[in-house]
């Protein structure tokens, strides 16, 4: 069942993840935090010379590789974020989104579902996505969750996830998993709509889709609401005015100010659900 799921979404992932009919629209941006969307967007402008310099450090995580940031000169214990990367895999996009989060004060994890591998094309990226194994990903969040927890330079006092399309859906797939989560954030990741699997999730939600994003019509997510309603998980559905993909700088679709304002709200759900 899972597995069905899972392809279906990555079919879906072609175009985009989720696009659905609005609880709200947001059109005004407001504060990003430590990194503001337009340097963010300097971190991925292609260059001749060097690429931007990352600041975190390689972390092996349930046999695989992963990607800690840590915020500069902080000791723990330390409010912490998991990342699930994009179809992509494991690229230095996601590893900036760590380093990004580090500056707002959180320990960042960035996982690998591909185990090492990372695509440069569509095609290269629905091949690693087809071959991911549920159970194996589920057992890399839980030990990701774990690391967290347990590394002394982290002891979590709060621990939330986040990821985008495929690792949007994983980022919900993981507080199903991890009733433990203290707060969870999709970006445009094909949603679950079944109540029954939703009821494990007690993280709040807060999910984030375009206007634009075609891949997953608006009933989808309008069902999603509803079935999230259902299983009486807490959550915060928003569109914005952007496409799929709207929030990563490095590809076509990028959206500057719908970007901004996903952070914004992300970085406002992190805070009041991790910092308290």
């Amino acid at each position: 069942m899972h597995r069905h799921l899972l392809l279906l979404g990555a079919l879906l992932l072609v175009g985009g993840c989720t696009r659905g009919k609005p609880r709200e629209v947001l059109r005004e941006p407001s504060p990003t935090g430590a990194v503001s969307e337009a340097e963010f967007k300097a971190m991925h402008t292609l260059r001749e010379d060097a690429p931007p310099e990352l600041k975190g450090q390689e972390v092996e995580v349930a046999g695989t590789k992963a990607y800690l940031s840590l915020p500069p000169g902080a000791k723990a214990p330390l409010p912490a974020v998991l990342l699930i990367h994009e179809w992509w895999g494991l690229n230095p996009h996601i590893k900036h989104w760590a380093d990004r989060l580090a500056a707002n004060g959180y320990a960042a994890l960035a996982v690998d579902l591909y185990g090492g591998k990372v695509a440069t094309t569509p095609d290269e990226a629905m091949a690693l996505l087809k071959a991911v194994d549920p159970a194996r990903a589920t057992q890399v969040l839980k030990a990701a969750y774990g690391f967290l927890q347990d590394d002394a330079r982290v002891r979590a006092t709060r621990t939330g996830s986040l990821g985008w399309c495929f690792g949007g859906t994983w980022s919900l797939r993981a507080a199903m998993a991890l009733p433990e989560l203290d707060a969870a954030v999709m970006y445009y990741g094909h949603p679950v709509t079944d109540p029954q699997e939703l009821a494990s999730i007690r993280a709040p939600l807060l999910g984030i889709f375009g206007t634009k994003d075609a891949s997953i019509p608006p009933e989808t997510v309008q069902e999603f609401r509803e079935a999230l309603n259902a299983a009486g998980v807490r959550h915060r559905i928003i569109e914005l005015e952007g496409e799929h993909a709207f929030a990563n700088p490095s590809g076509q679709r990028y959206d500057e100010r719908a970007a901004a304002m996903a952070w914004a709200e992300t970085s406002m759900f992190l805070e009041h659900h991790l910092k308290r």
